[in-house]
């Protein structure tokens, strides 16, 4: 596909520097593009490559200022990132539009109810009373369960296992190898000291506008809804146990666990192998730095978090800062012990 300067310009709403019929067909680094080639500049420590790149077309910040000419068009926006990621997601909603029909072989149960311009890969497998809905892509080898719910534009990739009665929303992608639905871990202890499994009888509710990673995992609840709500966004290899409730525009990195029935707010952030124990709420608005193991609810909203347990952002450095001193400390505490003693010898 090919794009103009002018095209450009009107999607991101910028201005353009240079030649308004300069054309592109792909995406590159500003470090490594090539002619023919589209790239973006939001970080300063690459200006330096904006005077010397091959790339045709070049989206800069409306604020910067130019210490040498350049040779590429440039569009300047209010935010060259954001607006490179606007042109990249139109890029890939066009190379989806062309995915349509379905490969054989696959298996469309005769109940299933499938909407317009739907794609349907090789292997995969709908089963009875699925509802796919308006220009939804389902990739190779993809698995949905009865009763399913899937709504319009959304994006099913390779491998992709949903569980019965699951709930997927509108302008959802969910990436390679995740399972939504399967088994909360619910084991009640006998006297024996065996284990009797609890049946997990609920689902799993998806919202509008999420992204969940590769080889992601999202467990049904053991009874009503297991819930991730609207323009939430799942790193790879995250952990959603039963009855998890993950709020609006919440973000989480990979190899963090969220343990059953917690309620995580609005817009919170958490880190890579961060853990949160079950039955706690999350405030609006936390950060949840990497590697913290979250073990008591939060209760006050846009507060940043570290360690284990734990505790509030600055606490957790002033506890670091002192934990390096312990040396130091031990040492002086001697000293003063042995003075201590010495006096105490002398009275006598």
């Amino acid at each position: 596909m090919q794009f103009s300067a002018s095209q450009i310009a009107m999607i991101v709403q910028g201005k353009i520097e240079g030649n308004a019929n300069a054309s592109v067909t792909s995406f590159g680094k500003i470090e490594e593009a090539v002619s023919g080639q589209l790239s973006f500049l939001a970080n300063p420590k690459y200006e330096d490559y904006l005077y010397n790149t091959h790339a045709s077309i070049i989206i800069i910040n409306a604020s910067l200022e130019l210490k040498h000419p350049v040779n590429a068009t440039l569009i300047r926006v209010a935010d060259a990132y954001s607006a490179f990621a606007t042109l990249m997601a139109k890029y890939q909603e066009l190379e989806a539009q062309q995915l349509i029909g379905v490969q054989h072989p696959s298996f469309i149960a005769p109940t299933a109810i499938i909407g317009k311009n739907v794609f349907i890969g090789a292997f995969a497998y709908i089963s009875e009373k699925v509802q796919i809905g308006n220009n939804t892509k389902i990739h190779p080898s993809a698995i949905i369960g009865d009763s399913v719910k899937i709504g319009d534009n959304t994006i099913i990739h390779a491998g992709v296992k949903i569980y019965n009665d699951s709930i997927i929303g509108n302008h959802v992608i969910i990436h390679a190898g995740t399972v939504i639905g399967s088994d909360g871990f619910g084991f009640a202890p006998q006297a024996d000291k065996t284990y009797k499994k609890v049946p997990q009888l609920g689902n799993v509710i998806v919202e509008d506008f999420v992204e969940i990673g590769a080889n992601t995992t999202i467990d049904r609840a053991t009874m009503g809804s297991t819930i991730i709500r609207r323009g939430v966004k799942l790193d790879n290899l995250v952990q959603i146990a039963h009855n998890v409730d993950i709020g609006a525009n919440t973000v989480i990195a990979a190899q963090t666990g969220i343990s059953g029935s917690t309620k995580i707010g609005a817009y919170v952030m958490i880190g890579g192998q961060a853990g949160v124990a079950g039955h706690i709420s999350i405030a609006d608005g936390s950060k949840i730095n990497g590697k913290s193991g979250v073990t008591k609810t939060i209760k006050e909203p846009n507060k940043s978090f570290n360690g284990f347990p734990a505790v509030d952002f600055s606490t957790s450095m002033r506890i670091n800062a002192t934990s390096r001193n312990l040396p130091e400390m031990e040492k002086r505490i001697k000293e003063l012990e042995n003075i201590v003693q010495q006096l105490l010898s002398d009275r006598s």
